[in-house]
């Protein structure tokens, strides 16, 4: 049985900054979408609400969504935030995907 995707504590904690710093309430939104180098593309985007099929991962009243469409695309996944010398993101670590592209948000199943 394939079991949704987890949300560390570090991408929680970033979501709660992010949400802080706009005064309101902000929803992570985390989908897949068909493109990319490599087949598929993560899409990863602010929401100010969620749908009502949304499968919701929720911590401390910060939530992260996900569409029943891209569910079994982030089964077993996980969902964090990374700082780098590069910059800061969220990233997914997919143990589905064979390959990825160097960017990190293009992958393959």
């Amino acid at each position: 049985m394939n079991l949704p995707p987890r949300v560390t504590d570090r991408a929680f904690a970033q979501l709660k900054a992010i949400t802080e710093n706009a005064g309101t309430t902000k929803f992570l939104r985390v989908a897949v979408e068909g493109g990319g180098c490599s087949g598929f593309q993560y899409d990863i985007k602010l929401e100010d609400t969620a749908s009502d099929d949304d499968i919701v991962l929720e911590r401390e009243g910060m939530a992260v969504l996900i569409d029943p469409v891209s569910l079994p695309f982030l089964a077993d996944a996980e969902i964090d935030f990374s700082r780098e010398l590069i910059g800061a993101r969220f990233v997914i670590n997919n143990p589905n995907a064979t390959s990825s592209c160097g960017c990190g948000t293009s992958f393959s199943i």
